[in-house]
């Protein structure tokens, strides 16, 4: 049983709310299930899903330990950039999962890495995320750093926390964005009708801000470098859709009807920068801009 402990900070407000707000990893559904299952306390007291909290509230999630699943390894090809006996860095494919979750069981870059590295993946994660650190979404490109030791994880874990992992991505937007380059300084957290979506929320947000240089202009789209200093969600997506600038081919935070077939968002995380968990090294990676993404930079010039 893992357990959480947060004060709130908000008057008035539905717990299941405000915790599913709070904890990215979460949904509303799940809250209220923890809720309703009595794993819910609020200065001591069980709480229902429809409490109303109050701030300066002290909550108490005691959350189950995930369900043991049989992962099987896969002998799937991996785009191996680095590899030591302590961390492995992969250029994932678009199209990927990380790792598996409900409906994704199979495929995903963790059975590919049981399989390649066997036992040598931390454990920190457990069955369902052995030596993930962080994570991209399926349709989006790029690099990410893997812990093959337990202690390598804590330190990486620590450093993405203190935002010392330097990450950089492409993207190619809908429409024209005429400034250089700019800062998007907008909270992100749950979207407060479709909680599987995030969004800007400049109430129960957290921090997030996403910097951004204009590469090339074509004809109502724009090719961008983006920096995060922060690491939410979804980040980059929300905050280019509200900046009414969405990601091609993001049928969820952008347009529902797509000029191109692009099979997902046109994002990829193309550099990498880290010291080396154990050895202190500096350490940078970067990849080419992936086929995809070039293919469809050939379409936009030739309109242009």
């Amino acid at each position: 049983m893992k357990e959480i402990i947060l004060e709130c900070d908000t008057d008035e407000v539905r717990i299941d709310a405000w915790l599913s707000s709070s904890l990215e990893d979460y949904s509303r559904s799940y809250i209220q299930k923890l809720c309703q299952d009595g794993n819910i306390f609020v200065n001591g007291e069980r709480a229902r899903q429809n409490f109303k909290l109050k701030a300066g509230d002290n909550i108490v999630l005691n959350v189950p330990e995930p369900e043991m699943l049989n992962i099987l390894a896969e002998d799937i090809p991996l785009d191996i950039v680095y590899e030591d006996e302590h961390i492995i860095v992969i250029n994932k494919p678009k199209g990927m999962v990380v790792h598996p979750a409900a409906g994704n069981y199979t495929g995903t870059l963790v059975n590919a890495l049981m399989k390649y590295c066997g036992d040598s993946l931390s454990d920190i994660n457990g069955i369902i995320r052995p030596g993930i650190v962080h994570r991209i979404d399926k349709d989006t490109s790029g690099l990410l750093v893997v812990a093959k030791s337990n202690k390598a994880h804590e330190i990486l874990s620590d450093k993405l926390k203190t935002h010392e992992i330097k990450r950089e991505y492409i993207a190619l937007a809908e429409g024209i964005i005429y400034e250089n380059n700019g800062k998007i300084d907008a909270p992100i957290g749950r979207h407060h009708v479709d909680r599987k979506k995030m969004s800007v929320n400049l109430k129960n947000g957290r921090e997030a801000i996403t910097h951004f240089t204009v590469l090339e202009r074509f004809h109502d789209a724009t090719y961008l470098q983006l920096k995060l200093e922060t690491g939410r969600t979804h980040q980059i997506r929300v905050h280019l859709s509200y900046i009414n600038h969405p990601i091609m081919g993001d049928t969820v935070y952008g347009r529902k009807k797509q000029r191109f077939k692009t099979h997902g968002q046109v994002l990829h995380a193309i550099r990498l920068q880290f010291e080396h968990p154990i050895t202190g090294e500096k350490l940078q990676f970067e990849t080419e801009v992936p086929d995809y993404f070039q293919k469809l930079m050939e379409e936009l010039r030739k309109t242009h």
